[in-house]
């Protein structure tokens, strides 16, 4: 992607120059000059107004031309009438980057919008255009302060990256969060020429960034986009994202029940599964997730320990984590021990722990101790003081303490935690963070942190030692001829083709007629299931097409002459697959953006009712599709159940392995797959049903 210093000219330019500075307060072109000096630019800057000839002390210059060198950064402050000629005068001059503002709208404007024009011009001049309707960036190790609207004070260069498609994303957070000390923080606006995956190629190549946050409307360049999470997987920096436009808004387009349950936020979410992204539901959480991340101490094994002073709010503590899925230390006996001659009598050394009971002169030596002990439990991972706000929205010193206690013996992560602040603030709480005893607001809040923390060191520890399968090149060049050809597959030729592959799909018999039929009597072994194998028929259930259990070969001609007459005579006779088990389903549906993804999960009639399903991006292993069927909410049923076995769900899930590489080798040729029931037994599985949609169908 970017080279190491590619973007320099942009982020961390030696000189720039303003077009349209303006001496009038809190205009945009008074504003990038005001945000300059703050950040304390050290390179030349330069003011360019054909009015003035200074404005605040900075020299100011009728054109760019007129410059006594080159800027390497040009900032337009000008109106979007104004904006394109001055573009020109840029380019001409060799300006190497530039940043807008504006939105580039013109009314009555051409056939050939200004927004394109701009673009057009700044990429065949390789102009690293930054914007445009944006709110600008801010490059806080280099003093580059970038933005032609106000900002908050920002007293020290932190850990912290912020990139935002939205410009209130970036400054909701950037401007209201004194909590968090940022490294870089960028609004992309248009992104015209550099997009949301340049500006984190390039943070994730800053010694500083400890977490990146993401407010995300899409991928422009998803190839990018999945390099840069790779990269911060490798380099093992947490990213944190919001990603809006969630709506499931199906593809109205599929014919495969799998393409149907395949949304683009859906394909998002396997994006991020596979590379560790954490998401969040909103800007609070979002801030709550990075303040976590940025203080300095590592999550150590476990779950989560935390000291109350309410036995009322433990318990809303403890039903909330449940709900989030937060795990709770069981804390070992000798951590007990250590901590009942601390307690008051009636008050039980569990985690959660209240320990405040009757309070007194000592009691925040007791809490502080108690705090200490249940961190110290070789089960955990992070912990919380878990204590509302004191009048006025402060905090009391000693709450700090007990952190700074804890951490000192463990070096673990601790937080204090209000379940609700109030209207009043502390500067003690932007304080204490600094020094890595982070104050939080909000308990579920804090808990969704901690449940992305859990989840970012587990996707880090996992050991994948699972091989991906083969596959048969001779198979797959055979098979792409004919899926190149374009025209629909029959589900038996579909079916030829997965067991090609070793993907088990139950082998029928195909007729045109009812003479084809009898020529079968006394070749088939009963119960058999017959099936309408008309084209253009892709859901068979949903018209009647499936006859069950069929015992002897005068049922199956009674059944086929009343299917033939119903919905014509090809069909496809196949072994009634016997024996208890559950209905699942295995798919492959092509996102526009990320390409082919595969679906698995609960299927047969349920399947769009029950949307138990899980999405992986392909290829993936075995193992992987066993992580994926353990988070189905509905895994107990695959287990042990009232008497019965567990399944074979090993078995599934290599199946689902194998579907995935496939997939990514005929990506280029087919467009969905849907494997549509298939029966999982307690020793095997197979597929009842089979679809294969070429991309192409003629």
């Amino acid at each position: 992607m970017n080279s190491p210093r590619r973007l320099d000219p942009l982020l961390k330019p030696r000189s720039i120059a303003v077009v349209g500075a303006s001496a009038r307060p809190g205009s945009p072109g008074n504003e990038v000059l005001v945000n300059l000096r703050k950040g304390s630019f050290s390179g030349d800057l330069f003011a360019v107004n054909p009015g003035s000839n200074s404005i605040d002390g900075i020299a100011c210059y009728p054109s760019l031309s007129a410059l006594p060198l080159v800027p390497q950064h040009v900032v337009f402050a000008v109106s979007d009438a104004r904006v394109e000629a001055c573009l020109d005068e840029a380019i001409a001059l060799g300006v190497p980057a530039a940043t807008i503002f504006s939105s580039l709208q013109l009314q009555q404007d051409r056939s050939r919008p200004l927004r394109r024009r701009v673009r057009d011009k700044a990429l065949a001049a390789g102009l690293l255009l930054h914007g445009g309707n944006c709110m600008g960036f801010f490059n806080f190790h280099d003093g580059v302060w970038i933005s032609g609207f106000d900002t908050r004070a920002h007293n020290a260069a932190g850990n912290v990256a912020l990139l935002s498609q939205s410009g209130a994303g970036m400054s909701g957070i950037l401007d209201c969060e004194e909590r968090l000390a940022f490294s870089f923080a960028a609004s992309t606006g248009q992104e015209l020429c550099l997009a949301m995956e340049d500006y984190l190629d390039y943070v994730l190549d800053l010694p500083e960034t400890r977490v990146v946050g993401l407010f995300l409307e899409t991928s422009r360049h998803p190839a990018k986009f999945i390099a840069a999470l790779d990269k911060a997987r490798q380099r093992k920096v947490p990213i944190v994202v919001i990603k809006v436009g969630k709506s499931d808004l199906a593809a109205q387009l599929a014919v495969s029940h799998s393409g149907a349950l395949v949304g683009s936020d859906a394909s998002y979410q396997a994006v991020f599964d596979r590379y560790g992204v954490q998401r969040v539901d909103d800007m609070t959480q979002l801030a709550t997730a990075l303040i976590m991340f940025a203080q300095p101490c590592p999550v150590a094994g476990g779950g989560l320990v935390c000291l109350h002073d309410s036995g009322g709010e433990r318990q809303l503590a403890i039903d909330l984590a449940e709900q989030l899925q937060v795990p709770l230390t069981e804390l070992e006996p000798s951590t007990v021990e250590r901590l009942e001659p601390l307690l008051d009598d009636g008050l039980p050394a569990v985690n959660p722990l209240d320990a405040w009971g009757s309070g007194g002169a000592g009691a925040a030596q007791t809490m502080s101790d108690c705090f200490t002990a249940i961190l110290s439990d070789p089960g955990a991972a992070l912990g919380a003081v878990i204590h509302d706000r004191a009048p006025g929205g402060e905090i009391y010193p000693s709450y700090v303490e007990y952190l700074r206690a804890a951490q000192l013996a463990t070096s673990k992560p601790v937080f204090l935690v209000a379940n609700h602040q109030g209207s009043g603030g502390d500067p003690r709480v932007v304080q204490a963070t600094a020094q890595g005893t982070p104050v939080l607001d909000g308990l579920r809040e804090f808990l969704v942190g901690a449940r992305c923390l859990l989840s970012w060191r587990n996707f880090m520890a996992q050991a994948d030692a699972s091989a991906l399968p083969g596959l048969d090149a001779g198979k797959l060049a055979r098979w792409r001829e004919l899926l190149r050809a374009g025209q629909p597959l029959s589900e038996a030729v579909a079916g030829d083709l997965l067991r090609d592959f070793d993907i088990p799909v139950a082998n029928g018999v195909s007729i045109a007629d009812a003479e084809q039929l009898g020529a079968l009597s006394g070749q088939l072994h009963y119960p058999v299931v017959l099936k309408t194998a008309m084209p253009g028929i892709a859901h068979k259930s949903e018209v009647g097409g499936v006859i069950l259990g069929l015992a002897s070969f005068d049922e199956l001609q009674a059944a086929y002459k009343q299917l033939a007459a119903r919905l014509g005579p090809r069909a496809l006779i196949v072994p009634m697959v016997e024996g208890a088990g559950v209905e699942m389903i295995l798919g492959v549906a092509r996102d526009a953006q990320f390409g082919p993804v595969v679906l698995l999960g609960l299927g047969g009639i349920h399947t769009e009712v029950v949307r138990d399903v899980a999405l992986l991006l392909p290829p993936f292993s075995p193992f992987r599709a066993r992580q994926a069927v353990d988070g189905l909410q509905m895994r107990k049923l695959l287990g042990e159940l009232r008497g019965r076995p567990g399944l074979a769900i090993d078995q599934y899930c290599d199946m689902a392995s194998r579907l995935s590489v496939l997939a990514v080798a005929l990506a280029d040729c087919i467009s969905e797959v849907d494997i549509n029931p298939v029966s999982l037994m307690v020793d095997d599985c197979i597929g009842l049903d089979a679809l294969i949609v070429p991309r192409n169908p003629g």
